[in-house]
């Protein structure tokens, strides 16, 4: 039985400003700042491998030609300004519910603008949540064992230790998600601005090297390269696509930050401080060709090579943190939308309801990344399998947002082609151009996110078994408030408690005291318990009583997301205060081999893993869900 019943509010018209109370303008930098190091993490170390891996594949085995060079500098430009700035900073950021962003916020949105949920909104929803946690597991896979290889420019010497140190990296990054988002930003957000101010002046020192290379801005030479290379130029798309890997957790991350902080930081700091680094490296390697070999590390003097590995290193590892807080986000988002069981959510702040952490989450995502780091060992390999679980998501992001704004924000359907359609194609393109690399190691994610799909599908059918046959005896409540007037039953001394997440019906435990015991309390209180997405709830707000009889009562009974909701207490329970629980029965079937009998027993397993551990009534400090 579902104690706890979530308040949520949903953004409306596109103009409405949904951010929790705390954010107003007088921290909107300090947010910014703290953004950067949560969010902005895996799209700022881009610069590492991107601009190399696609001129690679550009030249294949021909000579580097200025034409290549310039083709690969627009299609990184504006891809960047297109994708990220556009569609996700622009559009899909307005796009929030109650404050939150990612997949499912657009799903949810996307099923309140129909009024009801269709089969095709709820399987976007489904795929495109899946392939993001897909996402959560290479991301850190392949960011850490980039920066620890780098160590091996500075000596050979560490090529032996790399999968050892990249374990211990990531072991050490995980332990440290419990101690909350906004110190896991303020000890990250300081490492990014000097990685993002390094990387934006060895830019800028080496564009002289070649102002010409600034004619990239055009973006005829990005059609051109396209147009001329064939499949060569579909194969070097795929590989562009890394440049902007991080922008669906950045909307993910929404409900971390807000709306403005994230834009704040990505307009001022974080798009300038790219482009004058990918421009740079186009210089550089226009002036001196040899230098396709690394020319990320070109551009730094020989003096500073060593301490520009360092903080190469320490950006790389601070880049899987944007989807570990995006999978958090997304996670908590599908079990308030019942598409997984229920698990212990820890809020982590007293003034961002957004920054949470959730162990279980985080046990399963370092499972997946050491699995992978074992599997394919080096990022050279991983990176075939990197990009297909972000062109999926930012597919179903597109085809979500249309429908959102669209029939959510009542824009007119021609409006509303013309501007996200361009976008949608261009992620088309994008999901294509990954598919190539599908027998490389992107069956990985693949695979990861069709076994996501299986188990939510296979919870929402095991959830749907339990409640249709809890249903078989549930009835209105007020049709069995009209039953007893006609048919009194025995009346005895007492108050009893019945809790619910569905007052309007008469609780099933109700029912079996009824039914078994022949009698009813003096008193009857149907409880709701309420969590706010407030820290804490007034005492005056605290109880809200509604008299359906002379025998019964409506009680809501509400806490702050970072309060323990301890219900006898707040009900000061005497001995003569009976408190009736029902756990739901399990289905029986005469088919143990069809779908839907497989199921109920695989729900009743993932709600184990999914509860925490309680006392009576009073749930864990600091906990919601």
């Amino acid at each position: 039985m579902a104690q706890v019943a979530n308040e949520t509010t949903a953004s409306g018209a596109p103009a409405s400003v949904n951010e929790h109370p705390s954010r107003d303008k007088s921290n909107v930098w300090a947010l910014a700042l703290g953004s950067v190091g949560v969010v902005y993490g895996d799209i700022g170390t881009s610069p590492l491998y991107a601009f190399r891996v696609a001129v690679a594949a550009a030249v294949e085995n021909g000579p580097l030609t200025r034409d290549i060079v310039l083709g690969v500098l627009s299609l990184i430009l504006w891809a960047l300004i297109v994708v990220v700035a556009i569609k996700y900073v622009l559009i899909l950021l307005r796009a929030d519910n109650s404050g939150e962003g990612g997949t499912l916020s657009l799903t949810a949105l996307a099923t309140r603008a129909f009024g009801r949920r269709t089969a095709v909104v709820f399987l976007l929803g489904v795929v495109g949540a899946s392939m993001f946690l897909g996402d959560a597991v290479i991301t850190p896979a392949i960011s850490v064992l980039s920066a620890v290889e780098g160590l091996t420019l500075v000596t050979p010497a560490f090529d032996h230790y790399i999968a050892p140190l990249t374990v211990a990296i990531l072991l050490g990054l995980f332990a440290g998600q419990s101690r909350g988002t906004a110190r896991v930003a303020s000890f990250f957000a300081p490492i990014m601005v000097v990685w993002f101010v390094a990387i934006a002046a060895a830019g800028i020192f080496h564009i002289r090297d070649d102002p010409g290379v600034l004619a990239a801005i055009n973006p005829a030479y990005a059609v051109a390269f396209v147009y001329t290379h064939g499949a060569i130029g579909l194969v070097t798309l795929g590989l562009v696509f890394l440049v902007v890997t991080g922008a669906e957790a950045l909307y993910a991350d929404l409900g971390h930050f807000g709306r403005k902080a994230i834009r704040t930081a990505w307009f001022s700091l974080v798009l300038p401080a790219l482009l004058l680094n990918y421009f740079g490296q186009g210089a550089k390697v226009l002036a001196d060709p040899a230098a396709i070999e690394n020319p990320f590390y070109r551009l730094v003097p020989e003096a500073l090579l060593l301490p520009m590995v360092v903080l190469a290193t320490a950006a790389t590892v601070i880049a899987s943190q944007a989807v570990i807080t995006g999978a958090y986000s997304l996670v908590r988002q599908a079990i308030q939308l019942g598409l997984l069981p229920r698990l212990a959510i820890l809020h982590t702040s007293e003034s961002q309801a957004g920054q949470i952490y959730i162990p279980r989450v985080t046990g399963a995502l370092l499972l997946g990344v050491l699995l992978l780091v074992g599997l394919f060992r080096t990022s050279t390999a991983l990176a075939s399998a990197y990009g297909i679980a972000v062109a999926t998501t930012m597919v179903v992001d597109g085809l979500l947002g249309f429908i959102v704004i669209w029939k959510f924000w009542h824009w007119p359907l021609w409006r509303v082609a013309l501007l996200i359609a361009p976008l949608v194609l261009v992620d088309l393109v994008f999901f294509s151009a990954n598919l190539l690399k599908l027998f490389e190691g992107a069956w990985a994610p693949i695979l990861f996110g069709a076994s996501m799909v299986l188990l939510i599908l296979t919870w929402r059918r095991g959830t749907h078994i339990l409640a249709r046959k809890t249903r078989r005896s549930e009835v209105p409540l007020d049709t069995l408030l009209a039953s007893l007037r006609k048919h009194p039953p025995h009346i005895v001394p007492g108050t009893a408690v019945f809790l619910t997440s569905q007052p309007e019906f008469a609780p099933t435990a109700l029912l079996h005291n009824l039914k078994h015991n022949k009698v009813l309390h003096e008193r009857n209180v149907v409880l709701t318990i309420v969590t706010t997405d407030t820290p804490r709830v007034p005492d005056d707000d605290r109880v809200k009583i509604t008299e359906r009889s002379s025998h019964f009562s409506l009680m809501a009974l509400k806490f702050g997301y970072m309060e323990t909701p301890n219900v006898p207490k707040r009900l000061a329970l005497r001995d003569d205060v009976d408190v009736f629980l029902l756990v739901a029965a399990r289905p029986q079937t005469r088919h143990p081999f069809r779908y839907a009998a497989l199921a109920g027993p695989f729900v009743h397993w993932l709600g184990k893993v999914g509860q925490r551990r309680h006392r009576f009534l009073s749930h864990s400090d600091r906990a919601g869900g």
